[in-house]
């Protein structure tokens, strides 16, 4: 983890997301805000601020953006910062008993809900997703 990055701008903060899911206009936007407590209550290190304009988690660095843009329900992009980073080969183990993962990049993945229900039966194997990614940050 990189603790060293600084995250100072005003979307930086959860005043900021909150600002954001308040307003947001979203016909998921009870999955979403599930998604968000989930991700926030996976690992106490975890902070949430608006980027790429999403709610997005960051450690020392942002690693997983809300996917606003999913067709059939809803998502996360979970990714390693803003720049692709080049990996060795199993440098990016992450658990994913449920295989829930759909690699995009060797640095980038997506993971989908189709609806609430989905989600809640998901969230315990999706919340260790997140603690496992959360290492490679």
């Amino acid at each position: 983890m990189n603790t060293r990055t600084r995250h100072t701008s005003p979307t930086d903060t959860p005043k900021a997301v909150d600002a954001f899911l308040k307003s947001l206009i979203h016909p998921m936007k009870a999955e979403i805000l599930l998604m968000h407590a989930a991700i926030l209550a996976a690992d106490p290190t975890i902070k949430a601020g608006v980027k790429w304009n999403a709610p997005s988690y960051r450690t020392g660095e942002y690693f997983a953006t809300t996917n606003l843009r999913e067709k059939k329900g809803i998502g996360i992009i979970l990714h390693l910062g803003a720049k692709v980073r080049e990996l060795k080969p199993g440098e990016l183990e992450v658990e994913d008993s449920t295989s829930m993962l759909k690699w995009l990049a060797k640095d980038r993945a997506m993971v989908s809900f189709s609806c609430g229900v989905d989600f809640q039966a998901k969230s315990a194997a999706f919340a260790a997703l997140i603690r496992s990614w959360v290492r490679h940050v």
